[in-house]
Parts: C-alpha cells; sequence; structure tokens
C-alpha cells in the first residue's frame, strides 16, 4: 500500500491496481501538484466541508464513496455521476473497491454545506482502508490505514477501531482549533494502536498552524507505541 499525503486532508492511497483519493483540495501550501495529475478510481469524501471536497470535480470519472447526502450534493453541484451502490454508504458500512476494502467510521465534527441553498451532508466519517474484508478474526497479513477525518478524541478509536479494523497506520489531525491539537492526536495514537502515524490537517492556514514536534513529543508522551512520521507535502510512505 502506498500512502502520499497531498497536505491538509489529502491522500492518495494505492493499494494494488487500485488508486484512491481522499478528501481533495490542493489549494493549500503544502502540495505543488495539479489535481488533474491524478487520476483516481475512487474518490473518498469524508465531510463536505470546502477544505475537503475543493477540487472534487477534477475527477468526473471516479466513483465516489461518502454518505448518501454528500453523494448526491456532489453528484447536483460538481457532475460527479457515478458513486457505489445504492448512492453512497454510511457509518459502519464496507465496501469493496477494486483491490481495497474500505469501511466508514465515525468522526466527530460538523457537517453542514453553507452555500444557497444550505444542504445536510449527512454524518463526518473517516474510512479504514485494507486490502482484505474487515472480519472478526485477526489477519496478520492484512494491510490497514486509519484515514480519521475531521475529528477530536472519540472512544469509538479505542472500542472499535482499534480491536476490530486493527489499523497499521494512520492519519490523525493535529491543527486543533477545528479538529483535535498535537495532544489529542498523541492520545489518539496511542488508543488506535498503530504502527505509524501521520499528522495531518495543520498549516494549511493560520487557526491550523502548529510546531510538528509537538506532535511528536505528545505521541511519546501518552505511550504510544506508533511511530510518528511527518511527511513533507507530497511524500509517499510504503507501507508493508
Amino acid at each position: 500500500m502506498e500512502l502520499t499525503w497531498h497536505g491538509h486532508a489529502t491522500w492518495h492511497v494505492v493499494v494494488d491496481d487500485t488508486e484512491l483519493l481522499i478528501d481533495p483540495f490542493f489549494d493549500n501550501p503544502k502540495t505543488d501538484v495539479d489535481p488533474e495529475e491524478l487520476d483516481p478510481d475512487y474518490l473518498l469524501l469524508t465531510h463536505g466541508h470546502a477544505d475537503h471536497v475543493g477540487d472534487a470535480a477534477a475527477y468526473p470519472d471516479a466513483t465516489v464513496v461518502a454518505t448518501p447526502e454528500l453523494t448526491a450534493y456532489v453528484q447536483e453541484e460538481f457532475g460527479l455521476d457515478d458513486s457505489v451502490a445504492a448512492g453512497g454508504m454510511n457509518i459502519g458500512g464496507t465496501v469493496e473497491c477494486g483491490d481495497a476494502w474500505v469501511t466508514m467510521v465515525r468522526a466527530d465534527h460538523s457537517n453542514g454545506i453553507e452555500n444557497d441553498p444550505d444542504y445536510s451532508a449527512g454524518m463526518p466519517a473517516g474510512f479504514v482502508i485494507g486490502d482484505k474484508k474487515p472480519t472478526q478474526e485477526s489477519d496478520p497479513d492484512c494491510t490497514t490505514f486509519y484515514h480519521a477525518g475531521d475529528t477530536g478524541l472519540m472512544s469509538e478509536m479505542v472500542d472499535v477501531i482499534a480491536p476490530y479494523l486493527e489499523p497499521d497506520a494512520a492519519a490523525l489531525p493535529a491543527g486543533d482549533h477545528f479538529t483535535m491539537g498535537p495532544a489529542g492526536a498523541g492520545i489518539a495514537a496511542d488508543w488506535v494502536g498503530a504502527d505509524v502515524v501521520f499528522p495531518m490537517h495543520y498549516d494549511s492556514f493560520g487557526p491550523i498552524e502548529i510546531d510538528t514536534r509537538e506532535f511528536v513529543s505528545e505521541v511519546k508522551a501518552a505511550g504510544a507505541a506508533a511511530e510518528p512520521v511527518v511527511l513533507a507535502g507530497d511524500e509517499t510512505y510504503s507501507l508493508e
């Protein structure tokens, strides 16, 4: 599994021959990529805020993976016609996306879309992406990446995501103000039980600027077994 961070909450994930793009927003200072340089098979949207769907229109051929409400919105606003079966998915569901399996999990955040008219985009979410379908039986050969979406700390991280979905790597918002900050992300790193954790959703604009050394120190202070890795924009991490 190849994980590339394009700044903010935007991740390009490659599982075998399948490409997935999460929360496309390339108007951030960490990336030099033109959205049209990528050609994902699947477009995963955690919620409907502009800094998570801002470049969704660049991918008219991608299959949308989002809540039914958000799927309907991007279909209407951006002309993204294709979606997973039944017009979307919801919290707790798992869908097969090419060579990947995508499970939608909770995120504690808001999700209104304020334009004319206003929209409800359903529940905000995170995604757990694996190369095998999750089951109750632990599979050491399964490789799994958790994208937490925009969220604060929540008990689901330790009660559901860690024991059931067993992420090997996790991208955690750390910019504070609109999500948890470095301290919360450090605790989340311990709770989710991943081997490696990445900070995201920071430095894109003034209120979420941080010193990433705080993220590293907070992960260690929480006693997390995870290795904190701060990626440069457009940098790829190979998850074995």
